[in-house]
C-alpha cells in the first residue's frame, strides 16, 4: 500500500486463516470515510494464520497471533505508505494463539494461547521488537459442557483502566480470571478474588470494557448472551448485574455461537455478532450500565468473526469467514441501528480487522 493510496481512505488490516492457495496472510486495506467503499491494497505479510492483530498504543508497531500449534508472536514496524516490516518473532508457549494485547504502557504484550489455556507477557523493546518473556500462567478450570468445556480455553485477554489488572475470558472454565498486573516487571499474579464468573455453560469469549472503568461486557459464544459486569474499583472484582440474549426473542440458538463484542466511540451502544444466525445485535447503553435491546439485523456476510467500528462512528466493518468477504453496515447517528450499504470486497477467510490507531 502506498501513500497516495493510504491517502484516499482510512487504513485498516486484515488478519485471516490461510491456506494453500488462498489467503496468505495479513493484508492492508482502507475504508473510504465518505462513502463506507471497501478498498484491498496489498497482502503486507505472509503469516501463517494470523488470526488476531493489533496495534501498539503509538501506532507505529502491529502484532499478530500466527495461530498454528506452536504458538508464535510476530512483529511488524508499520511504515509510512502502510506496508510492514518484519521485526522478529517469540514463541508464546502456548498452542492456537488466539488474541494479543498490548498494554497502555506499550512496554509488554499478553497473548490468550486457546489449546492451551495459557496466558504469557513478552517484553516490548524501544523498536518494537519482541524482547524476553516475564510471565507465563497455565489456567486451570471446566465448566458443564462435555465436549467444549473439559479444560481452561483461554480465549482473550484485557486490561483495566488504570492497567493494574488484566482479565482472561477463559471459554473452558466460564471465569474470567483477575490478575494483579504490573507493567514495570511484566508479571502477572492471582487477584483476590480470583475471578469473576458467568452463567454455567456460557463459554465467554471477549470482552469490552466501558470508558469509565465501571462496566465490562462479555460475550459468551456458547450461551449466545451478554453478560454486564460491574467493576468494583477497590478489588477489581467482577459482579454480574445482567445477562442478555444475543439473539431475538424465540430463535433457536442451535448451530450460532457469538464472536464478537465491540462499544461505539460514543459508548453509546454496543454491537456483538453472531455467527450461524449470521447477524449483529444492537444494544443501548444505559446509565447505570445495563444494555437495552435495540435491534438484530443481518450481517451481510456469513461466518461474522470479527468486526470493528470507525473512530469517526459511522461505519462498521465486518469479516464473514465462510463466504470470504467484508462489507460495510452504516450506523445512524441517532440509534445506532445498521442498514448496510453493499459494499464489499473479497479476501479469503477474513477473521479480524484493525483500524490503523495512527493514520497519518
Amino acid at each position: 500500500m502506498n501513500a497516495s493510496k493510504a491517502a484516499q481512505g482510512s487504513p485498516f488490516y486484515v488478519g485471516t486463516y490461510t491456506e494453500p492457495g488462498k489467503s496468505k496472510g495479513i493484508y492492508a486495506c482502507s475504508l473510504n470515510v465518505e462513502s463506507g467503499d471497501l478498498t484491498l491494497h496489498s497482502l503486507v505479510a505472509e503469516v501463517p494464520n494470523p488470526t488476531w492483530v493489533t496495534f501498539s498504543p503509538n501506532g507505529k508497531f502491529l502484532y499478530s497471533t500466527q495461530k498454528v500449534q506452536d504458538c508464535a508472536i510476530r512483529a511488524f514496524r508499520v511504515e509510512s505508505d502502510g506496508s510492514l516490516t518484519a521485526l522478529n518473532s517469540e514463541s508464546s508457549k502456548g498452542n492456537a494463539g488466539c488474541h494479543l494485547l498490548v498494554d497502555a504502557t506499550g512496554k509488554n504484550i499478553l497473548t490468550a494461547n486457546y489449546s492451551s489455556g495459557s496466558v504469557d507477557v513478552v517484553r516490548l523493546e524501544e523498536d518494537g521488537s519482541l524482547g524476553k518473556r516475564t510471565a507465563f500462567i497455565k489456567l486451570t478450570g471446566a465448566g458443564p459442557d462435555p465436549i467444549r468445556q473439559t479444560q481452561s480455553y483461554a480465549h482473550g485477554v484485557f486490561e483495566d483502566l488504570e492497567n493494574a489488572r488484566v482479565y482472561v475470558c477463559d471459554l473452558g472454565s466460564d471465569c474470567i480470571w483477575i490478575y494483579n498486573f504490573d507493567s514495570e516487571k511484566g508479571t502477572l499474579t492471582p487477584n483476590t478474588p480470583p475471578a469473576g464468573q458467568v452463567v454455567p455453560g456460557s463459554g465467554p469469549r471477549h470482552l469490552a470494557r466501558h470508558s469509565t472503568g465501571k462496566f465490562f461486557y462479555v460475550n459468551g459464544e456458547m450461551g449466545i448472551n451478554i453478560t454486564v459486569f460491574e467493576c468494583r474499583p477497590t478489588d477489581g472484582g467482577l459482579k454480574s448485574i445482567q445477562v442478555l440474549s444475543t439473539l431475538p426473542e424465540g430463535t433457536s440458538g442451535t448451530g450460532v455461537t457469538s464472536a464478537g463484542v465491540c462499544l461505539h466511540p460514543g459508548e453509546r451502544w454496543l454491537y456483538v455478532s453472531n455467527r450461524g444466525h449470521d447477524s449483529i445485535t444492537v444494544y443501548a447503553v444505559q446509565k447505570d450500565g445495563r444494555l437495552k435491546w435495540v435491534e438484530n439485523v443481518s450481517a451481510q456476510v456469513k461466518g461474522p468473526r470479527g468486526f470493528a467500528i470507525h473512530s469517526s462512528g459511522k461505519w462498521l466493518v465486518v469479516a464473514g469467514q465462510y463466504d470470504d468477504t467484508l462489507t460495510t453496515l452504516q450506523i445512524d447517528p441517532l440509534s445506532g441501528k445498521l442498514s448496510p450499504t453493499g459494499k464489499s470486497l473479497k479476501i479469503y477467510s477474513p477473521v479480524c480487522i484493525a483500524f490503523s490507531s495512527n493514520p497519518e
